[in-house]
């Protein structure tokens, strides 16, 4: 599986999300029923990325009813099978910003996965994509360093050339405070970001830091990118000068891959005792 992605042969989708269920990812209504050595797979996902290329989809389908488990998160299995166009839909969803990947609507029509497709053990799909969950949340989280760092360096450059009362913008207070905070407050979450990193990387538990890690990097590059605009005055709104962009995509990582009330409410439970609220 692994060879041909990293080669460049092949292109793969993660396909989790689904209209209707959000987070909640227990509640899953795309069915894959076994018949004989194959699978027939019915459903719908959504903000499904690169599925306008992909070759191939890893896919999280019921295989056991909800109301025939125990616990809800059993009966889910995850496969790694080919896109056969012939049976899904892929149409992409216009966004806001992060155009250079696509996102998109999948709808799976009596899709045909072989046995063999299977990954691990049928009905434990859940607790398989749990293990990705920490890493993508520190990943995401050093996005929005690299947006944000991004962000400053183009203000600071242009508040360095820009002159205005014959003086550069940049020796001026109201300009060189916003983003002297905002790149102060990036360099402190990129040390969290760094330590949940240097957790994974040792095989300890990171869950708590990686979460903290993606709350507090999304909310660091929104506050460095509008600092970085606001330098930029109304250029900053043009695109030529590319920080509208910048804005736009730190923008996105408020929402995904999980929202700050869901990472909040984590954090409450698993770093201070709290009551579980979800």
């Amino acid at each position: 599986m692994l060879s041909p992605l990293i080669a460049g042969d092949e292109k793969a989708c993660f396909a989790v999300t689904e209209p209707t269920t959000g987070l909640d990812t227990t509640k899953l209504k795309t069915m894959a029923v076994r018949q004989g050595d194959r699978y027939i797979v019915h459903g719908q996902k959504v903000w499904i990325s690169t599925a306008q290329v992909a070759h191939k989809m890893l896919l999280l389908a019921r295989t056991t009813p909800l109301e025939d488990v125990t616990n809800p998160t059993e009966g889910l299995s995850l496969f790694y099978t080919d896109l056969d166009r012939d049976f899904v839909d892929v149409r992409e969803i216009e966004k806001m910003g992060r155009k250079a990947v696509d996102s998109n609507e999948v709808f799976i029509d009596g899709l045909p996965i072989p046995a063999e497709d299977l990954i691990g053990e049928e009905g434990k799909g859940f607790r398989q994509i749990l293990y990705g969950l920490n890493p993508e949340r520190i990943l995401v989280a050093g996005e929005c360093i690299g947006i944000a760092r991004n962000a400053l360096t183009r203000a600071a450059q242009y508040a360095n050339e820009r002159v205005v009362f014959n003086r550069p913008i940049g020796q001026n207070q109201g300009v060189q405070h916003p983003l002297a905070r905002a790149w102060a407050r990036v360099e402190a979450v990129n040390l969290m970001v760094m330590h949940a990193a240097a957790l994974y990387d040792s095989g300890e538990a990171c869950g708590v830091e990686a979460n903290a890690a993606k709350l507090l990097a999304a909310d660091a590059a929104v506050e460095a990118t509008e600092a970085a605009q606001m330098a930029f005055g109304r250029f900053g709104y043009a695109k030529e000068y590319h920080v509208e962009r910048l804005v736009r995509e730190a923008l996105l990582f408020r929402i995904v891959p999980v929202t700050p009330q869901m990472l909040l409410s984590f954090i409450a439970e698993k770093a201070l005792g709290l009551p579980k609220s979800y």
